[in-house]
């Protein structure tokens, strides 16, 4: 019984349109007819080609016309092994995608960031140190820190210090700004007061405030805030002039708000009201709220040489610099919490 010519005709188009579990219609024909013995025709070509991948007939070199059936189930059984190992090897090779991506994205971030954007992404702890080192190492003139989490261990307080010192040497300005609880810490209070002696600078702000490391108001040195999972330590190396005296700006108005510090420890708040008159309790209790003082004069009905002389034993008697700090000092006194809470007893 001869083949379907039309079937055997275009083996290249059937194997598209007549596919049917990988194999074409026309390799499942050609099949049919090795099994009979009928003669391969030039116009097989492409359907032998299935056959042979597949693995389903074996072609004698010396007869090339006449190819020799191989068991199906075999080839199936062949072919569907070759499958699974596949979809194993693509399934490992699929599972090990997260792991390069997230391998790679830092490196990825620090070039894109990098390219034209005046900012430098480190992720790093060893290029944070090397990058700021080097910054630090080429002041010309001015140095400011703002150190809201601390110097950090001894090691890198000693680092700083040595820093600190050479800048000094060369002339350059160094103000430090660090949070009002560092006063408790003797290791820092000793940093201070050997780096105030050669001419530096610190105070401390009790509100909160971003930590930087501005050189010469030309380079920058940023916690990131950028890339997502980053390490604690992560931190940007800024360039951009602008962003860097937008930064600067940022620290001088801490700074303006934070008191001088020369290394002494944290001075005691008095023990509750003990000794405070009417007039001064009424006192600090409009200079916390912000209230004029000529409105403060005339409702206590003194003159204003008057309450700026009380102001002046009550700035002495907590040792605050400024108005701000004696308001401060007066919210964590005792007076002043039993006041709240009479208050509160008042109003139940």
């Amino acid at each position: 019984m001869e083949r379907d010519n039309a079937a055997r005709g275009d083996a290249g188009a059937s194997a598209g349109a007549g596919e049917h579990a990988g194999l074409s219609e026309a390799a499942k024909v050609l099949y049919a007819g090795i099994t009979r013995g009928e003669p391969v025709r030039p116009v097989d070509g492409a359907a032998l080609r299935e056959l042979l991948e597949w693995r389903l007939v074996t072609v004698d070199p010396d007869r090339p016309e006449a190819p020799v059936a191989l068991d199906p189930q075999e080839a199936g059984r062949r072919r569907l092994d070759e499958g699974l190992r596949e979809l194993a090897a693509r399934a490992t090779r699929m599972a090990a995608v997260p792991g390069v991506a997230d391998e790679l994205a830092l490196h990825f971030e620090r070039a894109k960031w990098r390219s034209g954007s005046g900012s430098e992404f480190l992720a790093e702890p060893e290029q944070v140190g090397a990058r700021l080192g080097e910054a630090v190492g080429q002041a010309e003139s001015e140095l400011l820190t703002a150190q809201p989490l601390g110097p950090g261990g001894a090691d890198a307080m000693e680092a700083a210090l040595a820093r600190d010192a050479r800048a000094l040497a060369r002339g350059v300005s160094v103000r430090t700004l660090y949070r009002d609880g560092e006063r408790d810490d003797p290791a820092t209070r000793d940093r201070v007061t050997r780096l105030t002696a050669l001419g530096a600078q610190f105070r401390t702000l009790a509100a909160s405030f971003q930590s930087c490391v501005v050189v010469d108001r030309r380079q920058a040195f940023i916690p990131d805030h950028v890339v997502n999972s980053s390490p604690t330590h992560a931190a940007w190396h800024v360039m951009d002039r602008a962003l860097v005296a937008f930064i600067a700006e940022g620290f001088e108005d801490a700074w303006r708000r934070a008191d001088i510090w020369h290394g002494d420890p944290r001075r005691a708040v008095p023990e509750g009201g003990a000794g405070l008159t009417h007039r001064q309790r009424e006192i600090l209790i409009d200079t916390a709220a912000g209230v004029d003082q000529r409105i403060t004069a005339r409702r206590l009905s003194i003159g204003l040489r008057t309450l700026t002389k009380e102001l002046g034993v009550l700035r002495a008697r907590w040792g605050a610099p400024t108005l701000a700090a004696l308001a401060y000092q007066w919210a964590l006194s005792a007076e002043r919490r039993r006041m709240a809470d009479e208050a509160a007893a008042a109003e139940e």
